[in-house]
C-alpha cells in the first residue's frame, strides 16, 4: 500500500509538474519535438481513461450493447432464477418438438420462432425433436 501512496502523493505530482504545458494558446506552437514526446504518454493515459469511463457509463456503449446482446433468454419466465421445464417421455405421442432459441411463445415447445431469429441474427439454431421409438 505504501507504493500506491508514494505514487499518488509524490511521483504523480512530480511527473505532472515536469510536463511542458504552456501558459497560453500560442505556447503550444513553441514546443519542441522533445516536449511533444514527453506529452504523448500523459495524453494517451488521459484518452484511455476517458474512453473507458465513456464505455462504462454510456448506455449506448459497445460494452453495454455486448452485455445485452449476450442474453440468450429474452422473455421466457424472467421472474424465475432458473428456467426448468420437464416432460414425461410417456406423455409424448409420436414426437415432441422443443424450442432451443428461447423465442417461442409456446415455450418449452417450438412454434417456429427460430426461423425469424436465424434470419435476423445469422444464427442457425433449430428445435430439439424427440420421437418415440415404435416397435
Amino acid at each position: 500500500m505504501e507504493y500506491v501512496s508514494n505514487t499518488i502523493t509524490i511521483a504523480l505530482p512530480s511527473y505532472l509538474n515536469n510536463l511542458p504545458i504552456p501558459n497560453s494558446f500560442l505556447g503550444w506552437f513553441k514546443l519542441g519535438v522533445t516536449d511533444w514526446a514527453r506529452l504523448v504518454p500523459f495524453t494517451a493515459a488521459v484518452a484511455g481513461v476517458s474512453w473507458l469511463g465513456y464505455q462504462v457509463l454510456s448506455p449506448t456503449s459497445t460494452l453495454n450493447m455486448k452485455a445485452k446482446s449476450n442474453i440468450v433468454n429474452p422473455s421466457v419466465k424472467k421472474d424465475a432464477d432458473k428456467v426448468v421445464d420437464s416432460c414425461d417421455i410417456e406423455d409424448i405421442s409420436d414426437k415432441a418438438v422443443f424450442c432451443r432459441c428461447w423465442r417461442s411463445k409456446k415455450f418449452p415447445y417450438c412454434d417456429g420462432s427460430h426461423i425469424q431469429h436465424n434470419k435476423e441474427t445469422g444464427d442457425n439454431v433449430g428445435p430439439l425433436i424427440v420421437k418415440r421409438k415404435t416397435k
